[in-house]
């Protein structure tokens, strides 16, 4: 059962604890997160989050440039709030730093009901971890460093330091609010977020999958690495939009003596689109994304004479 729920809005599911897929809408002209820091500032809120409702368990999540996947375990309306809170730390944030409100208003959530009928659940996480991996951006889901890519069948102990060894107005400036329901036996990693090792039901998912033969069997039989076989025939995205985003104020004042893309005329916007398209093999999705316009937009600028 798909239930589509907007921010806000209430669950009328029975409260039993069961494990959902919840999926962001994808934002087709800006993105969630336009550098690494940005991603930085989200993973510590799902800790956060995960901290700030212990009904929920984090099975799997991952964030990607335009939208975020949860598989998350618990009351239906525990973890549709778990996510719409999340959404709501973020977007603060991004207001913050961007200037831009409301950002995630009316962002809708995808709500699916994941059974264990035809091994549903281990179908799910390998679709949330192999992301990426279709996008172009990794070879595989461990190297991906915005999610649990790497938490599953490791067999190295987490790195980091316990945030009992970080004074509490360190905590509160590293996490940008009030941080007294994080345990503070967590581990912060060298780059200034909390492990997604130490929150995500670790346990449950490797029971689930058995071995990690196993598990590599799902994420290589899931439809996103079907997408990356065709993604590989096609020539598509093999850079970052977070690596492609900070490039175009360079490239619009090389080729045209301009300081955005915004700035250009039409025939002047069609070029720095197939310019991109050529430097970044990036697809009308992508040029979208970065350059702040529609998808239709940036299909009419690339087939246009």
């Amino acid at each position: 059962m798909l239930i589509f729920a907007v921010p806000g809005q209430k669950c009328r599911e029975i409260d039993m604890r069961r494990i959902y897929l919840l999926t962001t809408q994808h934002l087709e002209e800006c993105l969630w997160f336009r550098d690494d820091e940005d991603y930085k500032v989200a993973m510590n809120y799902i800790a956060i989050q995960a901290a700030c409702c212990p009904k929920v368990a984090v099975l799997a999540f991952i964030l990607m440039s335009n939208h975020v996947h949860f598989v998350l375990r618990g009351r239906s309306e525990d973890v549709l709030e778990f996510v719409n809170q999340f959404k709501k730390r973020y977007s603060q944030y991004y207001r913050c730093k961007y200037g831009v409100k409301e950002f995630l208003r009316g962002n809708t959530v995808h709500f699916q009901e994941v059974t264990s009928e035809d091994e549903g659940v281990e179908r799910t996480i390998a679709y949330v971890q192999m992301n990426p991996v279709a996008a172009n951006i990794c070879l595989n889901s461990s190297q991906y460093p915005w999610g649990t890519g790497n938490c599953f069948f490791n067999p190295g102990k987490p790195k980091g330091k316990r945030l009992s060894d970080i004074s509490e107005r360190g905590r509160k400036r590293l996490f940008r609010t009030n941080c007294d329901t994080i345990p503070l036996h967590w581990l912060i990693n060298e780059d200034g977020y909390i492990n997604p090792e130490s929150y995500v039901d670790i346990e449950s998912v490797e029971s689930g999958y058995r071995s990690p033969g196993r598990m590599n069997f799902f994420l290589n039989a899931s439809s996103k690495a079907k997408k990356k076989l065709e993604a590989s025939e096609q020539n598509l995205p093999a850079f970052r939009d977070q690596v492609i985003l900070p490039t175009l104020p360079d490239l619009c004042r090389s080729l045209f003596q301009k300081e955005s893309f915004a700035a250009l005329n039409s025939s002047e916007q069609s070029e720095m689109a197939k310019q991109i398209r050529y430097r970044f093999s990036a697809d009308a999705h992508q040029i979208a994304r970065v350059c702040g316009i529609t998808y239709a937009d940036a299909a009419r600028l690339l087939d246009s004479v």
